[in-house]
């Protein structure tokens, strides 16, 4: 007796709903990661617009940042600009995963391209895309990130926006200020997260049991975002330098993508461009392996049952 073939679970969905299940799982996948990694992500902020050894709001360690902002500024300050990041990340995300498959079938189907090169393409364009959409979310999050009051002093996140666009507007000295440096930062992270994972994903066998699966992938995952995290940094030390508060009040001295790194560079050495590393790591490694993880296991929980 012939066997049934049972039908995939993509063949009884639609194009346009599978289209808007992929938006909705990676909308998934950055809601989690967000919520989970915020703190990490506002110390290495905290790093990063730090100046040299004069600054007289240094920070000498991780451990160091941590004490001082829970002593000075209560435990509610990890999680300052969340807000902007929150409502982002779900459209930052849904964008992220669901534009790199968009470019990645498109640049499938000009078959003279390999498709490990596919994955790296695919990854640039939607790095790209997300960082346009992302850019105003990311210049609030970072003057939120910046005030050292206390959690209770702060402004509201829509009363730092209205303040932005009062004074700056939404040009590239307001809401889009750091623009290049963002699409560097953000370009150059998904190429090398999406193109290194899925590749080495690909080439390392599946493993026999669900659970070790689930750690190959999240293994993978978490190396995909390090390896990510120390190639792209100068440019996040870039963006946050020209999206944060400069050193000498209503002086611009960091303008420009490029120019901000050469300064910092000269000024502060080669190391200085590798401000934040460390808590970045400790955020995009384990946060990458978590959106990947997610955004693969919410789409397939709704194809089978949406």
């Amino acid at each position: 007796m012939a066997s049934v073939v049972q039908p995939s679970s993509d063949a009884k969905h639609s194009p346009i709903k599978l289209h808007f299940m992929q938006f909705a799982a990676g909308g998934c996948a950055g809601f989690v990661e967000v919520s989970l990694m915020h703190p990490l992500d506002l110390m290495k902020t905290r790093f990063q617009i730090q100046r040299g050894p004069d600054d007289p709001n240094r920070y000498t360690s991780l451990a160091d940042c941590f004490k001082k902002m829970y002593r000075n500024e209560g435990a509610l300050s990890f999680y300052k600009g969340i807000l902007p990041p929150l409502m982002a990340e779900t459209p930052k995300r849904a964008v992220k995963f669901f534009t790199y498959e968009r470019y990645k079938e498109m640049f499938a189907s000009l078959q003279f391209i390999p498709y490990s090169s596919v994955l790296y393409m695919a990854g640039l364009c939607s790095g790209l895309t997300e960082a346009v959409i992302i850019n105003p979310f990311e210049v609030v999050k970072v003057r939120l990130q910046a005030d050292r009051h206390a959690f209770k002093e702060q402004g509201s996140t829509i009363a730092t926006a209205r303040e932005i666009i009062r004074k700056d507007g939404f040009g590239r000295q307001g809401l889009n200020k750091g623009l290049t440096s963002t699409l560097g930062r953000h370009g150059v992270f998904n190429m090398i997260y999406f193109g290194f994972y899925h590749n080495v994903r690909d080439l390392i066998p599946q493993a026999e049991t669900h659970s070790l699966e689930i750690g190959r992938k999240l293994l993978i995952g978490f190396v995909s975002g390090t390896i990510a995290s120390c190639v792209n940094i100068p440019f996040d030390v870039a963006k946050s330098r020209i999206q944060g508060p400069q050193p000498v009040p209503g002086e611009i001295k960091y303008r420009t993508c490029f120019k901000t790194i050469a300064t910092v560079f000269r000024e502060e050495g080669f190391f200085a461009l590798y401000k934040g590393l460390l808590p970045k790591i400790l955020r995009l490694g384990p946060g990458g392996a978590i959106m990947l993880l997610v955004n693969e296991y919410a789409f397939k929980w709704m194809k089978e049952n949406l």
